[in-house]
């Protein structure tokens, strides 16, 4: 028994005293040296259960990242903290993929191969996240994505391993625009991170938009991680658009927009940001993000009406001082805590029987009733349109979005399972 394995122990269980644990070790070891099947069971039943975590915490998206682990490693807590499976512990290896495919690709082996991590969770982008199911779907481990992506649905990179706890870009933009073209115009400028995210996002705009009859103006796209937008801005002020689609991410996001309002374009034109960050929006400050309109897969003041929301809220408010945690860190939470929760239905870490709970797993995590669509495991969730607060209207300094639609989990939302290239 490793010498974190006690100390998470004692810490989780605080009535186990260090030299209790000790002894146990001590006395197991002893019952176990009857012989090699006595010792192969009791090894197995001690095992921690290892969870990969691959995020890129340095660069564009590490705000992101570093709360997505921060909130993982409370759904593991938690876990532990209710006697994980049959006394087994779940443990978090949280490692930088430096926003880069083949960095991502390198660590994921390293996690299978060295660690031999039993799960993978993690990435935060669309081309990274297919890095990483690449090597998990090759070698049979179970992959839970916490990034949006169109494409890890898709046949030619699903795989039974593979589950996608985020939204996707198809419904996040879709619900943003079903919202959003009839209200306020039909003219529409696209700014796109030059990525799969960023294109799959204005994918998901035109689909929505074909029903409203939009006239899409412009088309501008920027390398990631971009500091200066002012090449590009002026190409779509010249356009005249009724609304602009912010599609990009992070940094980039919080960037593009804050020189935007510079350049007056908010008295221009509506701006929408498909999925408009929490991070972001308290970093780039109230005067930039004021009106713009996005998407969310969560806010923590659903609190007021949810009750896994409250939860959620309460545990991470316990470890960061009072704040509320973020969208991106709710995937983070969500995507670890419903794979632990189809451990413990299986019963084991096998990989087939996890894969059969998980297929037929409830859970409400954090918003409301969730689920993995059999065909893809996407999760079925549930999106909320959010408008960003002007800073006279905030009553704290978290207090930056209201949400002002909401688009109810549905399947009839989803790109459909043949389109998707699967039989069913």
């Amino acid at each position: 028994m490793s010498d974190k394995v006690k100390s998470k122990l004692t810490r989780k269980f605080p009535g186990v005293s260090r030299r209790s644990v000790l002894k146990s070790a001590a006395v197991g070891a002893t019952a176990i040296g009857a012989g090699p099947l006595m010792f192969n069971i009791a090894k197995a039943a001690s095992e921690t259960i290892r969870i990969g975590f691959p995020v890129p915490l340095t660069g564009p998206y590490g705000s992101e990242a570093q709360e997505q682990a921060r909130c993982a490693q409370i759904a593991v807590d938690q876990f532990n903290a209710g006697g994980g499976l049959g006394g087994r512990m779940a443990e978090l290896l949280v490692r930088d993929d430096k926003l880069k495919p083949g960095e991502a690709a390198t660590r994921t082996l390293e996690l299978i191969e060295k660690d031999k991590v039993h799960f993978v969770c993690g990435s935060l982008s669309a081309s990274v996240q297919l890095s990483v199911n690449a090597v998990t779907k090759a070698r049979g481990i179970i992959y839970v994505s916490i990034s949006q992506s169109d494409a890890i649905n898709e046949a030619k990179d699903f795989s039974k391993y593979t589950f996608h706890e985020a939204m996707n870009p198809h419904m996040t933009a879709g619900a943003v625009g079903r919202y959003a073209f009839p209200k306020f115009g039909k003219r529409v400028a696209f700014l796109i991170a030059d990525y799969a995210y960023g294109h799959e996002m204005v994918r998901g705009f035109k689909q929505a938009g074909e029903a409203h009859g939009i006239e899409v103006v412009a088309e501008v796209t920027h390398p990631l991680a971009s500091k200066d937008f002012s090449p590009f801005l002026p190409q779509i002020q010249a356009a005249r658009p009724d609304v602009l689609c912010l599609c990009n991410f992070g940094y980039d996001q919080m960037n593009s927009l804050k020189q935007a309002t510079g350049f007056g374009m908010k008295q221009q034109m509506q701006v929408l940001a498909p999925a408009l960050l929490y991070n972001q929006r308290r970093a780039g400050g109230a005067g930039a993000y004021e009106g713009v309109i996005g998407g969310a897969n969560y806010h923590w003041t659903l609190e007021n009406s949810v009750a896994s929301a409250k939860a959620f809220n309460d545990a991470y408010r316990k470890e960061n001082e009072g704040a509320p945690p973020s969208d991106y860190g709710a995937y983070g939470y969500a995507g670890v805590g419903a794979l632990l929760d189809g451990v413990k239905k299986a019963g084991t870490t096998d990989s087939d029987p996890v894969i059969a709970a998980l297929e037929e797993l409830k859970y409400d995590k954090y918003k409301g009733t969730q689920y993995y669509r059999k065909c893809d495991h996407q999760s079925v969730q549930s999106v909320f349109i959010i408008e960003s607060k002007s800073k006279k209207d905030m009553a704290n300094e978290y207090d930056v979005f209201d949400i002002v639609h909401t688009d109810e989990a549905s399947e009839d939302v989803l790109r459909s399972c043949a389109e998707l290239g699967h039989e069913a």
